[in-house]
């Protein structure tokens, strides 16, 4: 394979587009390995990554939010690459081209895109309107701290309602009734709900029957086989059966793909994710790759932090093949992954295929290997 520099002008550009979870192994790479006559660039809406695996964590109190944070602005400058604080808008596939919010056009000559999914609101009226989703982040980082202030200011029973029955709810549910209880809150009553008959369904057989009983022991709200139809002013409207009430709302449902790649010509699959071949370039366009969740990988995955870490390796490697004209690795992810679920109160829950435990141990575990990944991307 001739080097993609050798047939375009000189310096060549790779522009990365977001600052998921794979492209920090990239950007790590690049303080080491950049290649020689290229210009890097990576696009982000925002300087930081909050890690997701911390987030219900730092809901809970256990941690600050400094601890949860990656400074992206520093490893492009430990790196020696550009940072351009804004959003891709589009992608001109022709003039190989990003429109981005800021009114600029980047050019390009390799794109590597991990922007990560957009929140799956689509299908739920009033979500944006009535509730605060937990995507974006920064989003969910900014309008948090009103709903601690509301439930403070109030002695009457407040009424939080978690719509979603994957591990992001989960942790999400059980953060907040933690931090209500560590703060003397006491009318601070929590609903999770969710479509399918238990949480967690696709993990281990055991796991989402271990998160029912720990929901009742602790006086909260599971609502099975409940589809949300739409959200009102102070409540949820469902498919079928009475309206739940609440006074706060997050919605932690799954992950839909952003408009922009499909409507740029790139194959994707039905949901409009971005489909790529086992070197994770894409599978219609070779001056594209894609990772983290808004990629279709080729050996079918869940959307899920730990395939985009898993992911991030192989897509630096691969990036850097292609900028120096080196042959691609395949990827070929795991089948069965470890899957920690905390539940507020310093423990959690470890599901491996079949198997699951619980416990405190199981949080030391998780604690030590999310604080680890973090301290990895500082200086």
């Amino acid at each position: 394979m001739r080097r993609v520099r050798d047939v375009v002008d000189v310096p060549a550009r790779l522009l990365l587009l977001g600052g998921g979870h794979a492209h920090l192994s990239l950007l790590q790479r690049l303080r080491s390995e950049a290649p020689k006559g290229w210009q890097v660039t990576l696009v982000s809406p925002h300087p930081r990554q909050i890690y997701s695996g911390m987030l219900p964590g730092w809901v809970a109190g256990h941690y600050a939010l400094a601890d949860c944070a990656i400074s992206l602005a520093g490893l492009c400058e430990r790196a020696g690459i550009a940072f351009a604080q804004t959003a891709a808008t589009a992608l001109d596939l022709e003039h190989n081209e990003v429109p981005c919010a800021d009114g600029e056009r980047r050019r390009f000559d390799l794109v590597s895109i991990d922007t990560g999914p957009e929140p799956a609101l689509f299908a739920l009226p009033g979500a944006t309107e009535h509730a605060l989703p937990v995507r974006p982040i920064e989003g969910f980082i900014a309008g948090w701290p009103g709903i601690v202030r509301r439930w403070n200011e109030r002695g009457d029973p407040f009424e939080v309602a978690v719509v979603g029955s994957g591990a992001a709810a989960v942790e999400l549910a059980f953060a907040i009734r933690f931090r209500a209880r560590r703060e003397d809150a006491a009318g601070v009553r929590v609903s999770l709900v969710g479509r399918d008959a238990e949480p967690l369904v696709g993990t281990a057989g055991s796991v989402g029957r271990r998160v029912l009983r720990l929901l009742q022991a602790r006086g909260m709200h599971w609502r099975g086989d409940s589809t949300a139809a739409q959200i009102l002013p102070g409540s949820i409207r469902f498919e079928r059966g009475a309206a739940l009430p609440f006074d706060a709302c997050l919605v932690a449902t799954g992950a839909a793909a952003p408009h922009w790649p499909r409507a740029a010509g790139l194959a994707t699959d039905d949901a409009g994710f971005i489909r790529v071949d086992r070197t994770l370039r894409s599978v219609s366009h070779p001056q594209v790759f894609a990772a983290g969740d808004v990629a279709a990988y080729a050996d079918a995955r869940p959307k899920s932090g730990v395939f985009a870490v898993r992911a991030g390796a192989a897509l630096a490697g691969n990036i850097l093949a292609a900028c120096n004209g080196a042959a691609l690795t395949e990827w070929r992810p795991q089948r069965r992954s470890l899957y920690l679920v905390s539940t507020g109160d310093c423990r959690a829950i470890a599901s491996w295929g079949e198997w699951s435990a619980s416990g405190r141990w199981v949080w030391t575990w998780k604690d030590w290997i999310d604080r680890r990944f973090v301290q990895r991307y500082r200086d």
